[in-house]
């Protein structure tokens, strides 16, 4: 059997800079930051009192607006960003019939579920009654119902789960979606991932962990990947997903083609709970494995979108897999951090920054990481596209995601070519 070629036809986000893809990316080439005091609620006695929030979102265009005020936030981003997606690729709500929905699908992961739902149910239970706890409860907070919710509104009934690998849950997503489409088993599939974790108990859990910055005086310069001041990560929200199509059925029906998806790969460092492999091997294999199955050299590829927290060990752990993948070819690269801007947005931070990498190929323009003062030595000289953005002509683009419990996850992108 010959490999079908996989395309990405639409992009669907909510984020701290908004809805729209190319404002978006617009915004991250200006290298703003979306990094804001959390006003969701009190949280003056925390050490950490920032986050890449979501501001001003409605969500009413894409959701009943009863159903809305009961779903967690996640579902509402998931709801929100697939029908968005779905309109970026020129299929309009009201015209979904030209497809055959039975070849239609959605795999959209969560890493951590309805986290305010179940919060708030818990408070209702010890402090009120289990008598008065919601009959929505456990649906709102199972990772599987944003993609189950979008599939019984759009009609999808093709493959439908949910994948949770923590912060590489949207790209084991999407590498699963494409599976599906190679494999027959669907001609389109909407996949990437939703997070809504900034809330009492979410904050409370990564602050006990010691993950977060604490740089209350200045947010906006607390995601600072690779800089030898970073001091932990930036929490961050929202939704990013892909429409990826097979070529065949992208071009029988005219879609707009922005990329193709030309392979990934996931596996797992089997090492720690939280740490990855100092030596980064975990990663190397994974990005090896990735390169292998897209049938594409390492001298091809010219841009990363790392997986880059801002975190002591990771970033650096990162960058050592990178040198053992490329080896010479590895100063010839350019690596920039999407989440030194939107903060780290968990299950949803692989497909908001796999829609950065397509808007990279898109318009040869690579966004900066910002906040870089004083570059780790231990970069070896790599250009990080520190601070201001570049342009470069993207021939084959890697985008990384790791996450608690050693997941490991590369996606490859590049330019469409008949």
């Amino acid at each position: 059997m010959s490999k079908k070629r996989i395309v990405v036809t639409g992009l669907g986000l909510v984020s701290c800079f908004g809805m729209d893809p190319d404002v978006y990316y617009e915004r991250l080439l200006k290298g703003e930051s979306g990094i804001t005091a959390i006003n969701q609620f009190p949280c003056e006695e925390f050490p950490t009192r920032f986050a890449g929030s979501i501001q001003d979102f409605e969500v009413d265009k894409y959701m009943d607006r009863k159903q809305a005020r009961r779903v967690d936030p996640f579902i509402r981003y998931i709801m929100a960003a697939g029908k968005k997606a779905l309109e970026h690729a020129q299929l309009p709500l009201d015209q979904l019939d030209q497809l055959d929905k039975t070849k239609c699908g959605i795999i959209v992961g969560s890493g951590m579920g309805g986290m305010s739902v179940f919060y708030d149910g818990t408070g209702t239970v010890l402090n009120k009654s289990f008598k008065r706890l919601t009959p929505f409860f456990v649906p709102y907070i199972i990772t599987n119902m944003g993609g189950a919710l979008l599939a019984i509104d759009l009609g999808f009934e093709g493959p439908n789960y949910s994948i949770s690998t923590a912060c590489a849950t949207s790209n084991y997503s999407i590498v699963s979606a494409a599976e599906q489409i190679q494999n027959g088993n669907a001609d389109l599939m909407i996949c990437g991932g939703s997070e809504a974790p900034i809330n009492p108990i979410g904050l409370a859990g990564f602050v006990a962990i010691k993950a977060l910055s604490t740089r209350n005086d200045d947010p906006t310069k607390a995601s600072r990947p690779w800089d030898t001041s970073r001091d932990g990560f930036v929490m961050g929200e929202g939704a990013g997903v892909l429409v990826l199509e097979s070529l065949e059925h992208a071009q029988k029906r005219g879609a707009p083609i922005l990329a193709e998806y030309l392979g990934g790969s996931t596996n797992c460092d089997a090492h720690h709970m939280t740490d990855p492999k100092e030596d980064g091997s975990g990663v190397a294999t994974c990005m090896e494995e990735a390169l292998k199955q897209a049938g594409v050299q390492k001298g091809d590829v010219n841009y990363v979108n790392a997986h880059a927290t801002s975190t002591l060990a990771g970033d650096l752990c990162e960058i050592r897999a990178l040198k053992r993948v490329f080896n010479d070819h590895y100063k010839n690269l350019k690596v920039n951090s999407t989440k030194s801007m939107i903060g780290h947005c968990l299950g949803a931070a692989g497909g908001l920054e796999a829609i950065a990498t397509v808007k990279a190929i898109q318009t040869n323009m690579l966004h900066p990481t910002i906040n870089i003062e004083n570059p780790e030595p231990e970069l070896d000289g790599v250009d990080i596209v520190a601070n201001e953005a570049k342009p470069l002509d993207v021939k084959v683009a890697i985008s990384n995601s790791f996450g608690f419990g050693g997941h490991n996850s590369t996606l490859v992108f590049a330019p469409f070519k008949k």
